[in-house]
């Protein structure tokens, strides 16, 4: 196929023409003069209007999309989280969207606008080290109040000033965050209610005793099974429950559980 093919909209219109076209082509007249060229034209051609009719399908899909608020209102609630405080709504505009078997849609999309004010070149997210250390102690309080995406709205900002490897730096800083906030590992306040640990000092100790003293070393390879065997006799030991766990063990040589 060559040129484009505008959407009709209409399954109905697109299902009858990729009938009346494929029905031709599964007429049996003249077979006499068929070749393996002629059957492998027909092969293509059918291809092609199977293709057409499946972009008449998605430019329907696309269209129905467009024309629908809730649509379009769902669209914002999930993006929201990335507009910054000065972005709105503007408008319309026309974008021709080009979908399989070369059939092209016309669509009428909503847009948002931010106002773009002049940035200075290499800004810093702050004058001084004061200017930091207070906005990280604001931070790390609205973290443990559950407030992840304030913080994260506010890094955005921070990346919208900044330019080069500045930029870089606070996108994959902000990029961790919201992959954290995204898997719930930042609902700080629920632990907190729940009496619990937040920090990661307690977890960092026991892998040094548990895991690397015993496991790590020069010289020292070990097969996953192997070092998993190792690490459960090790994590016994360290809970000061080795006598039991030795107990149970000839306990289930003695008195053996069937099923």
């Amino acid at each position: 196929m060559e040129k484009n093919i505008s959407a009709n909209l209409n399954f109905a219109d697109s299902l009858s023409d990729f009938q009346e076209d494929v029905t031709k082509l599964l007429d049996f007249k003249n077979i006499e003069e068929w070749s393996g060229r002629i059957v492998k034209e027909r092969e293509e051609k059918i291809r092609q209007a199977g293709l057409v009719l499946a972009g008449q399908c998605i430019a329907i899909l696309l269209h129905k999309l467009s024309q629908s608020e809730s649509v379009h209102q769902t669209a914002i609630n999930q993006t929201k989280g990335w507009w910054h405080t000065d972005t709105q709504r503007h408008g319309y505009t026309k974008r021709e969207i080009l979908t399989v078997g070369n059939v092209v849609v016309s669509l009428k999309l909503p847009y948002v606008v931010q106002k773009n004010e002049k940035k200075a070149k290499n800004k810093s997210a702050f004058n001084d080290d004061k200017e930091r250390n207070n906005w990280f102690k604001k931070a790390r309080r609205t973290l443990k109040k559950s407030h992840a995406m304030t913080i994260i709205r506010q890094m955005d900002e921070f990346i919208f000033e900044a330019t080069g490897e500045r930029c870089k730096t606070m996108v994959i800083q902000r990029n961790y965050l919201l992959r954290a906030y995204r898997e719930r590992r930042l609902n700080y306040a629920k632990i907190l209610d729940q009496k619990l640990p937040i920090g990661s000092g307690a977890i960092e100790s026991l892998i040094r005793q548990v895991v690397n003293l015993r496991i790590k070393g020069n010289s020292k390879f070990w097969l996953k099974e192997n070092a998993e065997i190792i690490l459960h006799l090790r994590c016994q030991w360290i809970a000061e429950s080795w006598d039991n766990f030795c107990g149970s063990i000839f306990n289930s040589f003695i008195k053996p559980q069937t099923a």
